[in-house]
């Protein structure tokens, strides 16, 4: 009896967390209702109620907006800009994750003169703000005739990602035992035996954090995207919302839905996979 009392949660704590909840969901709540409102409801006679009249044609005007002069729905902006933001969002993490992987085998488990070196500039590039290479990086794009295309994207979103990734396998991959290895190269096993047959499978659990960073990055990431591809093709979603405000400067219900169109889908796919998430990172910490 003692020790439940002693786990029992006090009634504040929870009170505490219920009220936090519903600060961290009411913005949610908002912008969905939001999008289901007229301007007169939005702007004061109904801001945080429930819609009195549920308008979900505002979703319907969201997506033809932007269509091309063929009137085709699927040619609209939020489309295209969904399209383009995949596109880029798994090239990125792709490489991310194929790079940063056999970078840091090789600075956690091969031993070779100026090891320590490599890895503090890998490092560095956490201290780095994404934007602060805005002008160089547009520069050597320009040069390289790289712009207006996918790689002028997936190439330094991927470049940016690696610090962190690194970082995040490093702490992971320090903790496997070397034993397997010493086990695997008694059986015939070479540098790229070890890595794909022992090594990549025990990783799995750090790929996803990554996998996750990754994706959040590329997905959000309006600065690079807004300058480097000025050609509507290949821009992602965070530019077509951003470009919708000029389409919409009075109808503010389509506007709204095309912020839940663009942000529902990330918080679905990480509401699947953040117990997993969690368990990497714990795994990452304690294992061994």
């Amino acid at each position: 009896m003692k020790n439940k009392k002693a786990r029992k949660i006090p009634f504040g704590t929870y009170a505490v967390l219920i009220i936090w909840t519903l600060v961290c969901v009411f913005p949610l709540y908002w912008m969905f209702t939001f999008s289901l409102k007229d301007n007169k409801e939005i702007f004061g006679e109904n801001v945080i109620g429930l819609p009195r009249k549920w308008l979900w044609s505002n979703y319907a005007d969201a997506l033809r907006s932007g269509t091309l002069s063929s009137g085709k729905w699927t040619d609209s902006s939020i489309l295209l800009g969904f399209k383009n933001s995949l596109i880029v969002t798994a090239l990125t993490i792709v490489i991310t994750v194929i790079f940063a992987l056999m970078a840091c085998y090789a600075l956690t488990r091969m031993k070779w003169r100026g090891r320590d070196t490599v890895n503090n500039i890998f490092m560095l590039g956490l201290t780095l703000p994404i934007h602060a290479a805005l002008l160089p990086v547009f520069l050597m794009l320009k040069k390289l005739s790289m712009l207006n295309s996918y790689q002028s994207l997936v190439v330094p979103y991927s470049a940016f990602a690696l610090a962190m990734a690194i970082m995040i396998f490093g702490s992971f991959m320090v903790n496997i035992p070397e034993e397997l290895e010493e086990s695997a190269c008694l059986d015939g096993c070479g540098t790229f035996g070890i890595f794909f047959k022992i090594i990549l499978p025990l990783m799995l659990p750090a790929v996803s954090t990554v996998a996750i960073f990754t994706f959040l990055q590329a997905w959000n990431e309006l600065m690079f995207a807004n300058i480097f591809n000025s050609e509507r093709r290949f821009s992602t979603l965070p530019v077509a919302i951003n470009t919708f405000f000029g389409s919409y400067t009075t109808k503010w219900g389509p506007i709204g839905a095309a912020l839940v169109l663009a942000t529902f889908p990330t918080l679905l796919v990480y509401s699947f996979i953040s117990r997993k998430i969690q368990e990497s990172l714990i795994a990452g910490a304690i294992k061994g």
